[in-house]
This record gives structure tokens, C-alpha cells and sequence, in this order.
């Protein structure tokens, strides 16, 4: 029997529920749920003080991510468009790595919440150039701010590598063990601002899904509509924007999330962001469950960051994508 797009929905969301609250237990060792309620028991400390919370981050990391990719994918039409190749997560990674640079020092003393505000500020400021140069050409042209979201993440790139070379050793290896993207050393009391961001980001997307339907469709549909496209847009950007900024201020960089996630749930789910939502958000927090769990069982008790592992994901994904593009003679 052929599945509906509701039944389909929520069993992608029932399986993803229940992958983020069974990975924990897995890891170095097998943790039983029987060990986690004893108190001081080993196996409890280690599931409530480490597993459960980085879990939870991963899943929160991966939700704001993929819900980034697929509202940028919707406004540009283009299933390539990402977090990465508009400058937004460039930009944060730059906002960042200048907080680890000067933080340490005499400028930047604000605890726990620093890299959080650095790395907001970054993408704030990513924002900021790609919508001017937009702005500048005339329009709000999806394919101009395409292009200025690309020549803008090289730019700040090139700036963290210079942060990075101005940096001594031991902030340049902080800062270069932080760009491949890792949830080890999270800290916990974090969780709760990337929850609260990300959960508004959902809120205010899920509000604009309409919007976002029509913006699918063409901006001249969208404006024939009633939508205002320059404002729906600048909301949308800015939105993404601040769930981007977050993520990376709390696990770096983390790659092609934003790209495989929505990409997947479109071919599955079709093209309605009523459901397209709540699929990519359950979808993305899943996958980088299970892509840090990878990450730390494939080579333990060594752990690889957990941005390679998208990589290595994303980048076969990512040619699949182009070449399905080209023989379907549409981007999107």
C-alpha cells in the first residue's frame, strides 16, 4: 500500500525520535537502560553528564542546519544553495575565530556566551555584505546574491586562515581542531541558547511557510500573490542566518547538512513546506546523531570531528546532485 505524505511524515519523525534517544547508549561501550537510573552508578554519569547532552546538541545542530539549507534552497531555486556557498557559515567561522584569537588575551571576556556572540556577529555581518552587493546590482536577484554568498565565503575564509596564521600554536591548533567541525568538549549549560534559537528559527520559518511555497514557485508569482519578496526574503536570510551563526559557534563548521537533508526530504516528501518543515528539521537532527555517533565509534577510543564525516558524505552527494541536475536540465 502506497504510503501518504502524512503517513510517510510521521514515521520519519517517529524513526528519528527514536534514533536520537537509542544513539546515547551506544559508543566506547554499550550502556544498559537498566544502569542509567542507579544512582552514582558509572555508566549513569557518563550517559546524563556526556552522551545524553551531546546527543541533544548534535540533534539541535542538525535540525538548524538542515532547516538553513532548505530555506535557502527554496528562495534561490537551487538545490546547491547552502549555509556554505552563501558565506553565512564562512562568516561565523570568522566571527569565532576571532573571538579564540583575541578572547584568551585583553579584548573579548564574555564566558560562556562569547563564541555564541562572535560567531552572530560573523554571520550577521556575511549577511550584511551579500545583501548590499545585492542591493547595489539593482533588485534582490536571486543569482546576484548567489554569486556575492560565494565571493563573500571565500573572502572570509581567506580571513580565518589569516586569523589562523597570526594565531600561536596553541590557538591555531584551537582554532584549526574547531573548523572541522566537533561536538567533543560541548558544554552542557550551552544547550539551552542553541535550543532557544533554534527552536524560534523553526517557529518563525514554519510561520513563513507559505511564503516560502510561493518564493518556490517564482518571484513573480510570489509578488502576484501578495508576498513581499525583498521583505520575505531579508526575514528568511535572517533567520537562517542566526540558526547558522549558533550552530557553528557551538560545533564549528559543520558541512553539507544543509545540502543532503533537504535535497532527500524533497524527493521523498515533495514540495509542500507545510510538511517539508517538520520533515527536515526531525530529518537533519537524525542524521548528525548518527554522524557523531560515527564519529566516535569508527576509530575509537579515538574520535574523528565530526565535520569530516559529513564531508565524506556530502561531497559524493554533492556530484550526485549536479549530475541528476544536468540530465534533468533543471537545478531545481
Amino acid at each position: 500500500m502506497k504510503m501518504s505524505p502524512g503517513m510517510k511524515l510521521a514515521a520519519l519523525i517517529a524513526g528519528s525520535l527514536a534514533i536520537a534517544c537509542v544513539s546515547p547508549f551506544f559508543g566506547l561501550s554499550v550502556i544498559s537502560p537498566a544502569d542509567i537510573f542507579v544512582p552514582d552508578h558509572p555508566d549513569a554519569e557518563v550517559f546524563w553528564r556526556l552522551r545524553a547532552p551531546r546527543a541533544a546538541a548534535a540533534f539541535l545542530a542538525g535540525s538548524g542546519l538542515a532547516l538553513s539549507g532548505m530555506v535557502f534552497q527554496a528562495f534561490f531555486r537551487n538545490p546547491l544553495a547552502t549555509p556554505f556557498t552563501l558565506g553565512v557559515s564562512s562568516g561565523a567561522s570568522f566571527g569565532a575565530s576571532v573571538y579564540f584569537f583575541l578572547g584568551g588575551s585583553f579584548l573579548i571576556r564574555l564566558g560562556g556566551v562569547g563564541p555564541l556572540f562572535a560567531s552572530l556577529v560573523g554571520a550577521g555581518l556575511s549577511m550584511f555584505l551579500v545583501w548590499s552587493i545585492t542591493r547595489v546590482k539593482g533588485g534582490f536577484s536571486t543569482v546576484i546574491m548567489l554569486l556575492a554568498g560565494v565571493v563573500i565565503n571565500f573572502f572570509f575564509s581567506s580571513l580565518v586562515l589569516f586569523v589562523q596564521y597570526l594565531s600561536d600554536s596553541h590557538d591555531s591548533l584551537r582554532i584549526m581542531h574547531w573548523l572541522m567541525g566537533s561536538l567533543a568538549g560541548l558544554e552542557t549549560a550551552r544547550l539551552a541558547d542553541l535550543a532557544f534559537v533554534i527552536l524560534a528559527g523553526l517557529v518563525v520559518i514554519r510561520l513563513m511557510a507559505p511564503e516560502i511555497d510561493l518564493l518556490t514557485a517564482g518571484e513573480e508569482i510570489a509578488a502576484s500573490r501578495g508576498v513581499r519578496v525583498g521583505l520575505t526574503k531579508l526575514k528568511i536570510f535572517l533567520a537562517a542566518s542566526i540558526m547558522v551563526g549558533s550552530v557553528v559557534s557551538l560545533a564549528g563548521p559543520i558541512g553539507f547538512v544543509g545540502l543532503m537533508v533537504p535535497h532527500a526530504c524533497r524527493l521523498t516528501l515533495g514540495w509542500s513546506h507545510r510538511v517539508l518543515i517538520p520533515a527536515v528539521f526531525f530529518t537533519g537532527g537524525c542524521f548528525l546523531v548518527l554522524c557523531d555517533l560515527a564519529s566516535r565509534i569508527i576509530l575509537a577510543p579515538a574520535e574523528i570531528p565530526i565535520g569530516i564525516v559529513t564531508s565524506m558524505l556530502g561531497g559524493p552527494f554533492f556530484l550526485w546532485t549536479l549530475f541528476r541536475s544536468q540530465k534533468t536540465g533543471d537545478l531545481f
